[in-house]
């Protein structure tokens, strides 16, 4: 079922979205697969998480991507499968938390996708991540450390985003309906331009 605007209005979100997508922006545990899945089946969209998606393009796991050919070449992956994604129409998409910082990630998801960003605390992040052991980012002796690090060099870019949607410990429904709630606001600002 289309999700209907919370404001009553008679065009639905995907309407509204034309050929853009929604793509979720954020630091590792930030909630960006769990919040999209919801939020995808909310607005009856489809959904794709791109470490998923570059997991299967490569036959490799992230890990294995980071260890055998570095960061650089992840990130230059990552571009390709987010513009493949973007192309493919209106959908959900979660990205990795390094995305958002790549210049041409960048300015590729400013023409083609309404970003949003989930922000968390260093203590919610911290709480999710340590749930995972494939975080490569992580595997140093003081992970709270490289998350703090990650938090002052990557917030001012995720700031650039669309939206900004604070996460925290709640259900899932409760900030996927947060989204929909502030891509209606969006997208009746750009509609009053």
């Amino acid at each position: 079922m289309r999700s209907e605007l919370p404001s009553g209005g008679t065009d639905t979100i995907q309407d509204r979205l034309g050929t853009r997508s929604v793509t979720l922006v954020g630091l590792m545990g930030a909630g960006k697969t769990t919040v999209g899945r919801r939020l995808a089946a909310l607005l009856d969209l489809p959904f794709h998480d791109t470490d998923h998606e570059i997991e299967l393009v490569s036959r490799m796991s992230i890990p294995e991507l980071f260890e055998s050919y570095g960061e650089p070449e992840f990130r230059a992956l990552e571009a390709r499968v987010v513009g493949r994604l973007t192309a493919e129409g209106p959908q959900v998409v979660a990205t990795g938390g390094g995305a958002y910082m790549h210049e041409e990630t960048r300015s590729l998801l400013k023409q083609s996708a309404i970003t949003v960003w989930l922000k968390a605390d260093l203590d919610t992040l911290m709480d999710r991540v340590r749930r995972r052991a494939n975080r490569p980012l992580l595997k140093q002796d003081d992970p709270r450390a490289v998350m703090r690090g990650l938090i002052e060099t990557r917030y001012p870019i995720y700031a650039e985003a669309d939206i900004t949607i604070p996460t925290r410990n709640v259900k899932r429904d409760v900030i996927a309906q947060e989204i929909i709630e502030a891509l209606d606001r969006h997208l009746a600002t750009e509609t009053d331009r």
